[in-house]
C-alpha cells in the first residue's frame, strides 16, 4: 500500500453534513436514552441497529436527521411516548 493510502477496512470519522452541527448533541442524547442501539455511518448513509428478540432491525437514511427522526418513530409507542 503507497504512503498515506487507507487500507480498505478503515472507516472514516463520523460526519454530518453542514446543515446538522445540531444533530451531534442529538445523537448524544439518543445514545444516553438507547444504549442498545448500535449507530454507524458509511460513505454518504447512517445506519442503526436495533436488537430485537428475532434478530435486529436495520434502518439506514443519507443525513443524520432523518435516521434520528425515523428512530424516534419506530422506538416510541402508541401513545407518542418514548418506548
Amino acid at each position: 500500500m503507497t504512503p498515506g493510502a487507507r487500507s480498505p477496512l478503515t472507516r472514516s470519522p463520523l460526519r454530518t453534513v453542514p446543515d446538522e452541527p445540531d444533530q451531534i448533541p442529538r445523537l448524544d442524547q439518543f445514545r444516553r436514552d438507547h444504549a442498545g442501539v448500535s449507530i454507524g455511518a458509511g460513505s454518504g448513509w447512517w445506519q442503526a441497529l436495533i436488537p430485537e428478540q428475532d434478530g435486529e432491525r436495520v434502518i439506514t437514511r443519507y443525513t443524520l436527521r432523518e435516521l434520528l427522526d425515523k428512530l424516534d418513530q419506530v422506538l416510541s409507542t402508541p401513545d407518542g411516548n418514548p418506548a
